[in-house]
């Protein structure tokens, strides 16, 4: 292993696959722009973990456990580790075991043997203890045939909505330039930039004033759910507190200030949420700028590129109080502002909100395909005869296998 990691190269090159590991990989899409790439002479001495051929892949360690991959063996790959290969073998179809281990069945299979309360493991002998139907090659066939149209639709749709995000990026960041004159003012001198009252662990609760920490702002960012859970004090410790720092009102912006920094969100209404001090930083709301227009400030390249220059030293990239209120931002009458957030918002909405346009038709086509995925792929047993429910009348009898590696 040691030996591995001393000869792995950072940029691509001619003689070097991708190294790949779980981040790069989910369901049937591969990102090659991987962070490490493994010369040949490397590769050509392991080649059990060389990908060079349609295969399934398991994450095996940690959070991603449950990711599972089909590697399209479209060209020669390297296996990072943390991750098991299975490759299937040719009297079965590889596109149809794939469809099964992503199900629910297999899933709940790898949930129910999971083992570890800090970092979660599964091992290669669980994998092969694995359940899955297997009916005659053509029932197998025609069953990735109809999960592919399924699956292509949603990836036409899922380009279709990364354009529009490049769209958006696009006339945000001209907008944003400012080809006219247009005045900068530093954020400390518009408005009062200020960090949350301490709130100790032992202080959260399962309900009461929602707690914001920067995992739940990325997560509305990115319109999902925060995996890590909800949050919550109680109102008399709101109350307290928000004397101390300031009460968070409907317009205010948070921001990022660890981890991933520089994240914003527009405080929507005004009901009461406190903030983690060492997460989230809070910009009052102020006469002198549209929030949405800052918000979108906050997301341009112009910003983005400030931030890398003012954190590039830093071992642990964060950004202070100090830092925000000498920020200089653009300043354009009001009106200017609000036409540019009209816009801005238009493209936002298409690109990410999940009550309208492309994310929700998105998810409403990636639920009906679950649905139909889990439904052709269940089977019930009729005595010794294991049978598609669509097909018990006529079909041949399907046995159940262990899914060999």
């Amino acid at each position: 292993t040691n030996h591995i990691k001393a000869r792995l190269l950072m940029e691509p090159a001619e003689n070097a696959v991708p190294y790949i590991q779980t981040k790069f990989f989910a369901g049937k899409n591969f990102n090659y722009q991987t962070d490490y790439y493994v010369p040949m002479d490397i590769v050509e001495q392991f080649p059990k973990i060389t990908l060079d051929e349609k295969c399934i892949l398991f994450s095996i360690v940690g959070a991603s456990i449950g990711n599972v991959g089909l590697f399209p063996g479209e060209r020669k790959c390297f296996l990072g580790g943390a991750i098991c290969v299975a490759k299937v073998l040719p009297q079965y179809d590889v596109d149809y075991v794939y469809y099964c281990v992503e199900s629910h069945n297999v899933q709940h299979q790898i949930r129910r043997k999971t083992k570890g309360a800090g970092q979660a493991t599964i091992t290669v002998e669980d994998i092969r203890e694995f359940e899955i139907p297997l009916p005659p090659i053509e029932i197998q066939s025609e069953i990735v045939r109809i999960l592919d149209n399924f699956t292509n639709l949603t990836a036409e749709l899922t380009a279709e909505l990364t354009a529009r995000k490049m769209q958006y990026s696009y006339y945000r960041d001209n907008l944003l330039s400012f080809n006219m004159p247009v005045s900068k003012k530093k954020i400390g001198e518009i408005t009062r930039v200020f960090s949350a009252a301490r709130v100790h662990k032992n202080e959260w609760m399962q309900e009461g004033v929602p707690f914001y920490r920067s995992s739940d702002v990325i997560s509305k960012f990115n319109g999902v759910e925060n995996s890590r859970g909800k949050a919550y004090i109680s109102f008399d410790l709101y109350k307290r507190l928000s004397a101390k720092s300031g009460k968070i009102m409907k317009d205010d912006i948070l921001i990022t200030g660890g981890g991933t920094i520089g994240i914003p969100y527009v405080v929507p209404s005004d009901e009461p949420i406190y903030v983690k001090d060492a997460d989230l930083l809070c910009i009052q709301k102020s006469k002198e700028f549209n929030s949405r227009f800052l918000y979108h400030y906050f997301l341009s390249t112009e910003f983005r590129k400030y931030l890398e220059n003012i954190t590039h030293n830093a071992t642990i990239a964060h950004y202070t109080i100090s830092q925000i209120e000498n920020t200089p931002v653009p300043l354009p009458p009001l009106d200017v502002q609000n036409r540019i957030v009209n816009v801005l918002d238009y493209f936002e909405k298409i690109c990410s909100d999940l009550n309208i346009g492309l994310p929700a038709e998105i998810e409403a086509r990636q639920k009906q395909y679950e649905y139909y995925r889990d439904k052709l792929l269940t089977f019930a047993e009729t005595g010794n005869t294991i049978l598609s429910r669509a097909e018990q009348s006529r079909a041949e009898p399907v046995s159940y296998t262990h899914l060999t590696l």
